[in-house]
């Protein structure tokens, strides 16, 4: 008779622990992105952050992901985040337009080389606290840039500014905006989500991308004509938090979040991006796709005096506007060529 009450016991037991309540998390964050659940930025940056604070804080976090846009559109992200629509975001500054004017520096031609080199000036300027006036609404946690941008179109090769001469560009911010507009073309604003369903529709005849955004938003599926100008323009991302949700956690929560941020991550969220250009140029090496490789980058002398004038123009707005464009402009050539 021992045998089966003792199954019986441990049947119990065992329908008790099933029945027992999960230990819920102290804090439940909410991070939004626009990349695809896909995307190397997405498990590689979003989700593994998100794991990486789970784990150190013994379950006591929990970060839910939202990728592809669902919880907030591209523009709206680091407002999210403002009104705790989210509690975290990784996102483009340059989407929400004005708003980040000395850190958008880092786009302006010849500063970035690779994403690890480009998150190195970034990190670095906002550390030194030369950006701290255009954070004061929510938390950076880390900042980085993507690799080098280029030209990709439908049918027309660009081989010197006057090939733009009436194409419709996709330009992600208003700072490539106007690079774009000093070559030639007709800049068209949108996130690069949108980019796909324009090329494909005849809306646009090209974007600027990196190599990772091509394999990322499948633009090398539309786009077989490539102009690689090297040092053209970078994008600033960062990955920022709502101030009052880090301010209500305990110190010892606060840790784990401020051990999660800094050079560290901005220097892994690089080496994502970096990864994925190289399989994006590959993408379109293996499609047979025309790549052309503007000879000297943005040196070369058909290039430099439009992008230098674009340059001048637009650290001359922001002085302009009292704020030292200069300075932070100054700062950053130094660290490009000193960053690796």
């Amino acid at each position: 008779m021992k045998k089966p009450l003792l199954t019986t016991a441990l049947a119990l037991t065992a329908a008790m622990m099933l029945q027992a309540p999960v230990q819920a998390a102290d804090y439940t964050l909410r991070l939004a992105h626009f990349f695809p659940p896909v995307a190397g930025q997405h498990t590689d940056i979003a989700q593994a952050w998100a794991d990486k604070v789970a784990t150190e804080s013994d379950g006591r976090i929990e970060v839910e992901v939202y990728p592809s846009s669902t919880l907030a559109k591209p523009p709206a992200q680091y407002d999210a985040v403002k009104n705790r629509i989210a509690d975290v975001t990784l996102t483009i500054q340059g989407y929400t337009a004005n708003r980040f004017p000395l850190t958008q520096v880092v786009e302006l031609p010849g500063i970035v080389k690779t994403a690890a080199q480009g998150s190195c000036v970034l990190q670095t300027i906002y550390d030194e606290g030369m950006l701290d006036a255009e954070y004061k609404d929510t938390k950076p946690l880390f900042l980085f840039t993507h690799g080098q941008g280029h030209i990709h179109t439908t049918k027309k090769l660009i081989k010197e500014p006057s090939d733009f001469e009436g194409l419709r560009i996709r330009r992600p911010t208003a700072v490539v905006a106007k690079l774009l507009e000093g070559l030639g073309a007709q800049p068209v604003g949108m996130p690069a989500p949108q980019s796909y369903q324009s090329v494909q529709r005849g809306v646009i005849d090209g974007v600027s991308l990196p190599w990772e955004g091509q394999l990322v938003f499948r633009i090398n599926d539309l786009t077989p004509k490539h102009t690689e100008v090297g040092g053209l323009y970078s994008l600033s991302f960062l990955v920022t938090m709502n101030k009052d949700v880090y301010n209500s956690m305990p110190a010892d929560l606060q840790k784990v979040i401020d051990n999660n941020s800094g050079a560290e991550w901005s220097q892994r969220a690089a080496t994502v991006f970096d990864t994925v250009d190289v399989k994006g140029r590959a993408q379109a090496v293996s499609k047979e796709h025309e790549i052309y490789t503007v000879e000297g980058g943005i040196e070369n002398p058909a290039w430099k005096p439009v992008l230098a004038k674009a340059t001048e123009g637009y650290l001359a707005e922001l002085e302009a506007k009292g704020l030292p464009a200069r300075k932070v402009y100054a700062r950053a050539q130094e660290l490009a060529a000193t960053c690796k």
